[in-house]
């Protein structure tokens, strides 16, 4: 299986590294020279999106919480129609017409520099830490792959990730997701219908995980499966800067809507693979239930499916985490280049100059990522970190822009200093076993801040929002 996982790690940075040849111009390395059609765009958005959230730690959610799981995807699949249809027809058709590259761009657009510098780096920050979840991820596939140790796997996993980015940015990575896709998707369907069939059936699988329902894990309301994921994610899923830069280098507005929604359809029924594994999982290895959650599917698939099928689904696993890492270093290189080296640093940096950072901070990305996967225990609390400080950075200021954005710069600021601090200090207040989760109180206190101070003081008027 490890060297079924190498050779498949050198097609892609092969790939990546061919693709990198003509890359030229910053606009080539941000938004794919904006020629993506649809079909590069669902591909592009559907690799993106299955990553280790999807994959491992989806299982791992499945095999405690059963059917509650599926909403870990399913609102990742809600927030993407929400970009497909509301946020991003808008925001792309403002991105061609002045030329945004980066959130950043459009945050600058509307509120000023000084919330440009303040949303970077807080999600820059953020981002290190899904970053660092990607890579869990991909290192559990390579401990039980290829027997090496978690650190050689981690590091293994960074260069893989970072090589082939930085040879060409979005246009290496939409066309390097192409591959990923497919191994993805053959992989997760082909290990869903074995380790059902080891399992004994649905029916069997069905009753593997008791005192759960659809709703709600086995810890009730407040369970990290469940409905209430709804708070944390999906707000994510049309926030995040790797997400709505994305959605920049779409061709047309139709052909957004088209790839960018199937994308959003496509999580909805992807959703049920993890829940199956998990649940299989539970069915046949039950003594699994005291190892991390990232050790949940890999064990899986080395051990309770024929060999075959158990190589083909963790080169699926690791293909889905390594597809999700370049989105996560395409945020924090196109953000480190565009917002803070030109923005701050060097502000009259040539287009070759700017280029050149992208690529140095994408290998800088990586670095900081390896790092903090000693740091993370889980794949599950690197996610949260991520989800919560772009939910409460980005929600307000994005949608007041784009709907409301009379607020201006204090509204923008106020929003998120208090969405920070409602999320570094509200856990302790909240009450123990109902859907009134740290996200719920961050993301309402974030967005009635703007609504007041809009309401109260209304800033300078931001320019017109074109109709999309």
């Amino acid at each position: 299986m490890l060297i079924l996982l190498i050779v498949y790690s050198i097609v892609l940075v092969a790939v990546g590294a061919w693709i990198g040849r003509s890359v030229r111009k910053s606009e080539d390395f941000f938004v794919g020279g904006r020629s993506l059609g649809a079909g590069a765009l669902f591909a592009t958005f559907l690799a993106a999106n299955i990553g280790a959230a999807s994959t491992v730690n989806a299982t791992g959610l499945a095999y405690h919480h059963g059917l509650a799981a599926w909403w870990w995807n399913g609102a990742a699949g809600l927030g993407t129609l929400v970009l497909a249809f509301v946020v991003g027809p808008r925001i792309w058709a403002l991105a061609t017409a002045r030329g945004y590259l980066t959130v950043g761009d459009f945050l600058d657009d509307h509120f000023g520099r000084h919330v440009r510098l303040l949303a970077t780096a807080i999600i820059w920050l953020g981002s290190l830490s899904i970053f660092a979840a990607q890579i869990i991820g991909a290192a559990a596939v390579l401990v039980v792959a290829g027997g090496v140790s978690y650190t050689t796997g981690a590091f293994v996993s960074v260069g893989v990730m970072t090589a082939y980015f930085a040879f060409g940015g979005l246009l290496s990575s939409a066309w390097v997701n192409r591959v990923q896709l497919i191994v993805i998707l053959a992989g997760f369907t082909v290990a869903v219908v074995f380790a059902l069939g080891r399992a004994g059936g649905i029916g069997v699988v069905g009753e593997a995980v008791p005192g759960t329902t659809f709703f709600t894990g086995t810890t009730g309301l407040a369970s990290t499966a469940g409905w209430p994921l709804l708070f944390l994610l999906v707000p994510n899923f049309f926030l995040s800067p790797g997400l709505i830069q994305r959605a920049y280098a779409a061709r047309s507005v139709s052909e957004l809507r088209t790839g960018i929604g199937w994308c959003g359809v496509a999580l909805l029924v992807f959703a049920f693979a993890p829940v199956a594994l998990g649940m299989s999982a539970r069915a046949l290895l039950p003594d699994l239930a005291g190892e991390p959650l990232q050790m949940i599917l890999p064990t899986l698939l080395a051990e309770a499916v024929p060999t075959m099928v158990g190589a083909l689904a963790l080169a699926a696993v690791f293909s889905a985490e390594i597809s999700s890492a370049d989105a996560v270093l395409y945020m924090l290189s196109t953000s480190g280049a565009r917002d803070i080296y030109r923005g701050v640093i060097k502000p009259d940096a040539t287009d070759a100059e700017l280029l050149r950072a992208a690529r140095i901070t994408a290998v800088l990305g990586g670095i900081g990522g390896f790092v903090l996967v000693f740091y993370y225990e889980s794949i599950y609390a690197a996610l949260g970190a991520f989800y919560s400080v772009v939910g409460v950075t980005l929600l307000a200021p994005v949608l007041g822009g784009l709907f409301l954005p009379r607020g201006g710069r204090t509204a923008a600021l106020a929003s998120i200093v208090v969405g920070i601090i409602a999320l570094y200090g509200s856990p302790p207040l909240l009450p123990a076993g109902t859907w009134v989760t740290s996200s719920v109180l961050c993301l309402t206190a974030s967005v009635a801040t703007y609504l007041a101070v809009a309401v109260i003081r209304p800033g300078t008027q931001s320019p017109t929002s074109p109709s999309a």
